[in-house]
């Protein structure tokens, strides 16, 4: 029975992980596009792709904050500005996974969101008592490797998830407005920070946060703008299904997306 279950498990994981791989190919093709393999058009194309490409990994983070008294869907839009930022940031030849450099933004900007609001998020036992494990494995890890360990020999060592290590470790921020670049003593400047302890290759993460939350930027667009907003980026639908939807061109459409998205990240880069 148990030889027939992990047989049934490993046929599952079959089209899971060809998903995966699917998507890392795909991705790669769009950043090779819009870092200067196509035209303008193609290149705004590229980017409103791989952002449609990437938004489970937005819902996914979203997730981690439910039943914290704030709207989901707020959070998935607060969630997918860091989305932004990262595809607009990230360097392919740097040789780390997009999903890798995204999440730390994604996540910091949803947090983001509830310190702006002033809200205080409650951690679960379960990660304070996780995080307190990986800072004694970390120390120990750091000794004997001659580095700070990376999420995934963390948890080897603890015997969990990476994923689980990367949510013990964002959980460290909850109570306080502490950047990445505190140490564990809460102090700047100390001998190890929150970027040491995911990673030597993640060493330049700290400038993927935004200064301040999007949200008053989106609540000042006009009510098409926000709606062309809407449904290409949380309901994935393409440039021409947007037309009809709204009743315009689609060459309008473009126009009016990329003006949207401009003005968006001039705002984001004045601040």
């Amino acid at each position: 029975m148990s030889t027939d279950s992990s047989r049934d498990d490993d046929i599952a994981d079959v089209p899971r992980n060809a998903a995966v791989e699917e998507t890392r190919r795909r991705s790669a093709e769009l950043f090779t596009v819009l870092h200067g393999g196509g035209s303008v058009a193609e290149q705004q194309e590229a980017r409103d792709q791989l952002i449609g490409l990437h938004l489970p990994l937005v819902e996914h983070c979203a997730r981690r904050f439910r039943n914290r008294g704030e709207p989901h869907e707020d959070l998935v839009q607060v969630g997918t500005i860091g989305l932004l930022k990262a595809v607009d940031r990230f360097d392919a030849e740097r040789g780390v996974e997009f999903s890798t450099y995204a999440t730390p933004t994604v996540i910091g900007e949803i947090k983001r969101h509830f310190r702006d609001k002033g809200w205080a998020i409650r951690v679960p036992r379960r990660l304070q008592e996780l995080r307190l494990q990986i800072g004694s494995i970390s120390g120990e890890l750091t000794q004997s490797l001659g580095r700070s360990p990376t999420p995934r020999e963390l948890a080897e060592r603890i015997g969990c998830t990476v994923e689980e290590i990367v949510e013990g470790l964002e959980s460290g921020n909850a109570y306080t407005t502490l950047s990445l670049d505190a140490g564990e003593d809460g102090e700047d400047g100390g001998s190890a920070t929150m970027l040491d302890a995911i990673g030597a290759e993640d060493e330049h993460l700290e400038h993927v946060e935004i200064r301040e939350s999007i949200k008053p930027l989106l609540d000042a667009l006009d009510a098409r703008e926000k709606k062309i907003l809407m449904l290409r980026f949380f309901r994935n639908m393409t440039q021409s299904q947007i037309a009809e939807e709204v009743g315009i061109s689609q060459m309008h459409v473009s126009r009016l997306l990329n003006r949207t998205l401009l003005h968006l990240r001039t705002a984001l880069d004045q601040d």
